[in-house]
């Protein structure tokens, strides 16, 4: 550009009318930064899961409509689903993904993108998945919340075999389309067999398998039942307590959402809070922080949950080591 041409330039802007200022100077604003949650359950199942996550956004002072955006999108506990999902969420080129629901979200998040920064918050362990290279120097653009559901596995059967010596054979309900469903099993049959249990796995993941797998119960001769801590049964809780106390089989579940359900017993982390110290990470790489830099974080809190109403309707009497340990008894 000519230098008379550029003053001229100037010139017409210095006598722009004052009004049109303001539109200039939002036009010179950075753009709203964008989130993006990938979820590989269904939206009503984590609500209050999503609500603690932007609390701690909120704390850290980024309010949606205000100063952040958010684009939710949700597998439905449809797991190939999930590649398309986070592709559209790299293309929209969003500033954080918060993959969630399994660690399935997370590995779809991974394989989209190489750049956007990803937060996860699921119970997978992440260096098996291959999510990070280790827990306290995570590498490249991927860091998060785990609470190492699966490795929780082991003291659910112990708490199971207390609850319900009797039984020779328990079975374990897992949705085997998880990445993590096979390792699951291996697992919880290791657990099984040293506290001298036989072990049925039952995979179940459709509505049709669950209560094909309940109807196995039975005739299997499974006389306690675990299920795994999966996005999928987590969306069929209702149907999974319903079919426990239809067939009078003691369950244990890996989140207390089952048990204020009317389930038996729970055993695992706060899963509200791994999604708030997920916000607290997501909040920090919005600011500026590298995912790279960000151990990842494992719970230091568990849970114990039993609801003796259910335990009366099943005829079991909860021994009183368990009820003094349970981090709340329902009555």
């Amino acid at each position: 550009m000519r230098r008379r041409e550029f003053i001229s330039l100037l010139a017409g802007a210095a006598a722009a009318p004052s009004f049109l200022w303001p539109l200039a100077a939002r036009a010179q604003q950075p753009a709203m930064p964008i989130v993006g949650i990938l979820n590989g359950g269904a939206p009503d199942e984590y609500a209050r899961f999503v609500a603690a996550f932007g609390q701690s956004l909120s704390d850290a002072g980024y309010i949606e409509g205000r100063n952040l955006a958010i684009d939710y999108r949700s597998a439905e506990g449809h797991y190939d689903r999930l590649p398309a999902l986070a592709a559209e969420l790299a293309r929209k080129e969003v500033t954080v993904i918060l993959a969630v629901g399994g660690g399935a979200s997370a590995l779809a998040a991974k394989s989209a993108t190489a750049a956007i920064p990803i937060v996860f918050a699921n119970g997978s362990d992440p260096v098996r998945l291959g999510l990070v290279a280790s827990m306290n120097r995570p590498g490249a653009n991927v860091t998060g919340v785990s609470w190492f559901g699966s490795a929780l596995d082991a003291k659910r059967v112990e708490f199971l075999h207390e609850l319900v010596p009797k039984a020779a054979k328990i079975g374990f309900l897992v949705n085997l389309s998880n990445p993590s469903g096979e390792f699951q099993a291996r697992e919880v049959k290791a657990a099984a067999h040293t506290v001298g249990k036989q072990l049925e796995v039952l995979g179940a993941s459709t509505e049709d398998e669950i209560v094909a797998a309940f109807a196995m119960i039975a005739q299997r001769g499974v006389g306690a039942l675990q299920v795994a801590l999966d996005p999928f049964l987590l969306n069929r809780r209702d149907q999974l307590v319903a079919l426990a106390a239809r067939h009078a089989v003691p369950a244990i579940y890996g989140v207390r959402d089952f048990v204020v359900a009317g389930g038996l017993a729970s055993y695992g982390n706060s899963v509200v809070e791994s999604y708030r110290q997920a916000g607290i990470y997501v909040g920090q790489i919005l600011k500026g922080a590298k995912p790279a830099d960000l151990p990842v974080i494992q719970p230091t809190k568990f849970e114990m949950v039993i609801n003796l109403k259910t335990a009366r309707a099943l005829g079991l009497t909860v021994p009183q080591t368990l009820q003094v340990a349970a981090d709340e008894v329902i009555e």
